[in-house]
Parts: structure tokens; C-alpha cells; sequence
């Protein structure tokens, strides 16, 4: 065993030696250079031949035993308990529509997958932190990137086999693996499916507020759609000039705005469906109960999260376009 399994120890480098340790049994794991079963070298063979202390050794062997990686039996040594594989999922943040793409990725991948989840809430500092500190723990990697220059860079350090892009076409390179769905043309196409909807209103105003991360190519599609259908159309990027009007339908990317949409019908006795229009972006569980139900364009989260897990357990190379779609409900 120890022929064909070497801890790789780096003394000049800023990672603990115990975590040096732990990735090395990880990666030999994932690569299935250590199967269930295999003795691990002793603690006293690795201080000797890597020069570490007894207590290094000790807390690498301690933290992979936590994380029933490996477990050990008296007087006989340390054992690789399974061929159990560490992922990383890393997302932008936490929202419904996020918990459907998460419990779907975990609901379809094996049981010895095990799975971190990290969000980078859009700061880059915090997505370097992200992927410098896991460059090794894992099998693979899922992220969700988003527009900043140097997210490409930062994630140049995972080989591309290991990793795969989800979500947003940014920042994304021809032989990439990615899951993403389309912004632009997908969102035209759908926003055709209820353009008879649409011209109940004389105006279609877009509320795309200051705070939202979503992508500007939906603008662009949803100016092309109005000229195209001859719709009156206004983008409204205040969210305190957000004021609803009676014969008017709204379209947002934000949930903050369809609770202060139902809020002002309620207070100016306006009809969703009727008096108002509303389409919100991204489907959550909730949606088809609020109010009457609230129409939706949105892509299939559910579906990505099958088409992650999908790259985790074939290991094969993924290049794959989740459609959008219409959900037509009462509020439109």
C-alpha cells in the first residue's frame, strides 16, 4: 500500500502540515488510490519519514476519523473506512429557488458523497477565500460564479475535470463544464408564450432594482421583446419609484418588489389578473400559493441540481442549457 500512496507535504507552505495530511488521504480517496479497507501508514512511520510531530499526525488522523473518512482499530492501525467523496457546492446566496437546485443536487447524488455548501454573497474576497481554501479537499466542485474580473483567475487553480459552473455564462471558457441557463434568448422565447397576457395592459414597466445581481442581459431581451409586440414598455431601476397603476403589468427579478406589489393592491384595492399584472422571475415553492398564484418565468432549478449531480456521478465531461419556461398563473 504504501508503494502506491505517498502523503504529499509541502514545509514551505502557508497550509497546515494536519491539512496537508488530510487532503493528500482525501484525493487519494477520491481517485480511488485508496480503497475501503486499505491501512493508512502509522503515526510513527509519517513523522518519521515526512519529519511532523506525533500531534500533527494525530489531529489529521482525529479530523478524518469525525468525518468517517477513516477509522481505527487497536493495536492494528488507521483504515480507510469508505470510498466516501467530498464535494464542494458553492452558491451566490440563499434563497427558495436556491433550497430546490440544493435538495435536488443531494437527493441525486450517492451516499458516500459528501457535501460542503459556501456562499460567496457576490463579494470576491470572500469567493478567493472560498476556493484557495479547498483547492484539494475535494472530488469536485460546483460554482456558481458571477461578474467580476477576477473570478476567472481564482478558479484557473481547479483542474477542469473537477469543476463545474452552474447557473450564470460568465466568465466561462469553451472547454469548461457548465449547467447554466440562458438570460437572454430563453427569456424572449418565454416571454412569447404570453404575449396575449400582455396586451390586456397599455404598459409592461420592468422593475429591475439597484441591489439585484441579475444579469443585464434580461433587459436587453425584454426591450427587444416590447419593440418587437409593439408593447409600451418603462424599466424602472428605484425601487421607491415603484408605484403601481391600474392597466399596468410588472415584471421583477426581486421578491422584495412582489411583496410590496401585493402590498399596494391590497392598500389601492387593485385586482392582480385584473386591475394589475404581475410576472415574477424564478419559480419558488411558495408562488402557486400567494394570492391566487403568481405567474412565473423561470428556469428549471430542480433539473440543474439533477444535471449536477449527473456530473458528480458519471464523471464525464457537461456542457448543458437548462430551458426557461412560462408558468401562467392568476396574477398575470
Amino acid at each position: 500500500m504504501e508503494n502506491k500512496f505517498t502523503f504529499n507535504i509541502n514545509h514551505e507552505s502557508d497550509i497546515p502540515k494536519y491539512q496537508q495530511l488530510i487532503n493528500s488521504i482525501n484525493n487519494a480517496i477520491s481517485e480511488n488510490i485508496l480503497a475501503k479497507g486499505e491501512q493508512l501508514p502509522s503515526v510513527n512511520s509519517i513523522c518519521k519519514d515526512y519529519q511532523l510531530s506525533r500531534d500533527t499526525v494525530f489531529k489529521a488522523y482525529s479530523l478524518l476519523k469525525e468525518q468517517k473518512l477513516i477509522d481505527s482499530v487497536p493495536n492494528k492501525g488507521y483504515f480507510v473506512l469508505g470510498e466516501t467523496r467530498k464535494v464542494l457546492l458553492v452558491l451566490d446566496t440563499f434563497k427558495a429557488y436556491k433550497e430546490v437546485l440544493y435538495h435536488s443536487f443531494v437527493n441525486n447524488i450517492s451516499d458516500n458523497i459528501i457535501v460542503d455548501v459556501q456562499f460567496h454573497h457576490y463579494n470576491i474576497d470572500n469567493f478567493k477565500t472560498i476556493i484557495n481554501n479547498s483547492v484539494g479537499k475535494y472530488f469536485k466542485y460546483i460554482v456558481m460564479t458571477f461578474d467580476n474580473k477576477e473570478v476567472s483567475p481564482c478558479l484557473s487553480i481547479i483542474s477542469n475535470e473537477k469543476l463545474l459552473l452552474i447557473d450564470w455564462n460568465i466568465h466561462s471558457k469553451t472547454k469548461n463544464n457548465y449547467v447554466f441557463q440562458d438570460f437572454g434568448k430563453s427569456f424572449y422565447e418565454a416571454m412569447k408564450e404570453g404575449i396575449s397576457l400582455f396586451n390586456k395592459y397599455k404598459e409592461i414597466n420592468f422593475i429591475y432594482p439597484t441591489f439585484t445581481n441579475h444579469p443585464k442581459e434580461t433587459l436587453t431581451y425584454f426591450k427587444k421583446f416590447c419593440t418587437d409586440f409593439n408593447l409600451n414598455h418603462k424599466i424602472i431601476t428605484n425601487p421607491k419609484e415603484f408605484t403601481i397603476k391600474k392597466n399596468i403589468a410588472y415584471v421583477s427579478v426581486s421578491d422584495r418588489i412582489l411583496g410590496n406589489f401585493l402590498e399596494q393592491c391590497r392598500e389601492k384595492n387593485l385586482e392582480p389578473g385584473k386591475d394589475v399584472g404581475f410576472l415574477s422571475y424564478n419559480e419558488t415553492p411558495m408562488k402557486k400559493f400567494i394570492y391566487k398564484g403568481i405567474s412565473v418565468i423561470t428556469t428549471d432549478f430542480e433539473e440543474l441540481g439533477k444535471k449536477a449531480a449527473e456530473f458528480i456521478i458519471k464523471d464525464e465531461p457537461m456542457q448543458y442549457y437548462i430551458p426557461t419556461k412560462l408558468i401562467l398563473r392568476d396574477s398575470l
